[in-house]
């Protein structure tokens, strides 16, 4: 037998590290930015210590691109290295220094410290998979024999130079000299895109190249002797070193917040519902600030537009498991060093820390919907129709925040009105119970097309609520299964007198044989398939034809359409054609000789209801009005 150790050859590295380190090549810049805000970071750090007692100077990151010889270079002024450092660091894959330095300092300056981003020494080599060759160039902020400036040298083989150069002053440049197929990474827009998204928020200043801008002139007059705007060339500074979400709530007033949104957003026009600023040290580092948008009809549009950072570099807009599904529609920023990544720092991987920070998400969430609502109600009502979907969502998919939600909550009625859930249980207790006792909730999905359906229900003393949302029927399964005997019904799933029955119904003045002899007068004028011909005992003050569609089954089609019992979206439409036998016109009709009068006035009392029912249109429309005509002559 034996044993041994798998020697792993730098040969079979590279070409891993050039094509497969990182999903997107564009990371590398990032990566190397990151890298000299660590390296700023650390001089920083030393000086606090009074370990570095020199003058600092201007720390600022310089990104120059360089087309005509095809190369940009990363400048940053941090603790730089030496060659053994270099050696170190550079030479040994996946040894990390941010690592090493995080344990030689372990317990002093933490807020400092808790600025290193880098975990696994890798970020470097991610600028191979654009690069022909890489230079670096570095001087230490040591003194002393050994600390002479050095310049390192890679074509992305196993070889490398290391050798002394004239460096000056302190820091490291590192030089891409770009590939033919990443020549993309030439373009300096392309690069300034690259910068707004991935370091728009980084601690430590970072300039690329300059810009031109228009300012008034203190010396140049124009014609009319006033100050003269004139163009000027200015640095174009990229980041912001202190973005909202690393100040104290305390210190900030809602104008900032509105501000900063339109700063992570700046072509949304709008301004945000509200903001809750997310501020925790313990059990866990989360930070950030989450905005409730005013939703557009198009809510998949809305999703990807929280934002994770890991201590202000840009990781990643998908951030499933992190913030809980009902909530993605939320637009923000979250920043925690506590959240475990894979080396591209791209994916989450499954751990308890990011489950506790998906509760204290969905509880600060809880918190400041449950405070609006007690302190300033009628503000909380008027934003309602905005923020329902995200708490209908929640009570259907989290049963921890029905718990918190079912406090604040709302129902709103045709009129207006808005109550809580236990409000509204209360305000209809009396009036909408039937004989077995149920509660029987009536809602509208849309006011104007059920209209008339609203108004009998009103006029028999019943209320009626809007649920006219994208996921109203999932919501209502959802609180059919919470309340006690209680269920919900369309205004037009049935007449109102068999929705809420409450007593016997009128005997019918059409017998049992005269409403089989109607039957298929009624039947021969509409498509068996889709309606199914009933005759109930109403009030003759009530219509003569009534249609109505059964409850379950379209609340099953319904559901089908959001992507739920896909087999009931291939069933046809199913409606009741309910006949008066008590009205008057029902009478006549049985009482006629003719029968094309006979085919004519019932073929017009089923389009008046179709017509109630928005199911009228195309030929069928224009032979009502034609018929109509007629009738009035």
């Amino acid at each position: 037998m034996q044993t041994g150790k798998i020697n792993v050859q730098t040969e079979n590295i590279f070409p891993i590290i050039k094509k497969f380190l990182y999903s997107d090549h564009e990371i590398f810049l990032r990566e190397l930015v990151s890298n000299a805000v660590d390296a700023t970071t650390k001089l920083k750090t030393l000086s606090s210590l009074d370990k570095f007692k020199d003058e600092m100077g201007d720390l600022t990151i310089e990104i120059i691109l360089d087309p005509s010889k095809k190369t940009l270079t990363v400048k940053d002024k941090g603790i730089g290295m030496t060659a053994e450092e270099v050696d170190q660091f550079i030479n040994q894959i996946a040894f990390s220094g941010a690592e090493a330095f995080l344990k030689k300092f372990k317990g002093k300056t933490e807020d400092e410290q808790s600025g290193l981003i880098g975990h696994f020494g890798l970020g470097f080599y991610s600028s191979f998979m654009v690069s022909d060759k890489v230079e670096i160039r570095t001087k230490t902020y040591k003194k002393g024999a050994g600390t002479k400036a050095v310049r390192w040298e890679c074509d992305g083989s196993p070889e490398y130079h290391l050798d002394e150069c004239d460096k000056a002053d302190r820091g490291t440049e590192i030089v891409l000299h770009i590939s033919e197929d990443s020549s993309e990474f030439l373009d300096e827009n392309r690069i300034l895109e690259l910068l707004k998204k991935y370091c728009k928020f980084l601690p430590v200043p970072i300039r690329f190249g300059n810009e031109k801008t228009w300012e008034t002139s203190e010396t140049e007059k124009d014609e009319k002797g006033e100050p003269k705007r004139v163009e000027v060339e200015k640095p174009r500074m990229i980041n912001n070193t202190n973005p909202l979400w690393k100040q104290k709530p305390s210190d900030l007033k809602e104008e900032d917040y509105n501000t900063f949104y339109h700063e992570l957003y700046p072509m949304s026009f709008d301004e945000p519902l509200f903001s809750i600023h997310l501020n925790v040290d313990y059990p866990f580092n989360l930070t950030g600030i989450l905005y409730f948008p005013k939703l557009k009809k198009n809510y998949e549009v809305q999703r990807d537009k929280i934002q994770l950072y890991c201590n202000q570099v840009f990781v990643t807009d998908s951030v499933e498991g992190i913030v809980p599904d009902f909530l993605m529609m939320l637009h923000g920023v979250i920043d925690s060093p506590d959240i475990p990544l894979n080396v591209s720092r791209s994916y989450l991987q499954s751990d308890q820390n990011v489950k506790k920070i998906s509760g204290h998400i969905m509880k600060k969430v809880a918190d400041k919907l449950e405070e609006l609502f007690k302190n300033k109600r009628e503000e909380f009502e008027k934003k309602w129709d905005d923020i329902r979907v995200f708490i209908e969502y929640g009570i259907i998919s989290e049963p921890k925040f029905y718990e918190r939600a079912e406090k604040f909550c709302l129902l709103k009625n045709t009129e207006e009105k808005y109550f809580t859930l236990e409000e509204y249980k209360k305000f209809i207790s009396d009036a909408q119970t039937d004989k077995e006792g149920n509660l029987v909730y009536l809602y509208t999905s849309d006011k104007e097309e059920q209209f008339s359906y609203i108004a009998t229900a009103r006029e028999r003393g019943y209320d009626v609520l809007m649920m006219d949302g994208p996921i109203d029927n999932h919501f209502i399964n959802t609180l059919e299964q919470k309340f006690e005997k209680t269920r919900f019904s369309r205004v037009d799933a049935d007449v109102i007198d068999k929705i809420i029955n409450k007593e016997d119904t009128l005997p019918p003045l059409l017998n049992e044989e005269q409403q089989k002899q109607l039957t298929p007068v009624f039947e021969k004028e509409v498509d068996k398939s889709k309606f199914h011909v009933v005759f109930e005992s109403l009030s003759t003050s009530d219509l003569p034809v009534i249609i109505t569609q059964p409850e379950f089954m379209r609340r099953m089609k319904d559901m089908s359409a959001l992507g739920g019992y896909s087999f009931m979206g291939n069933m046809p439409d199913s409606y009741n054609l309910v006949i008066n036998s008590n009205h008057p016109l029902i009478i006549q009709i049985m009482d006629m000789k003719d029968e094309a009068e006979q085919s004519k006035l019932s073929k017009q009392l089923i389009d008046l209801a179709m017509l109630s029912q928005n199911l009228l249109k195309g030929e069928a429309l224009s032979g009502f009005i034609k018929r109509s005509v007629e009738i009035i002559k």
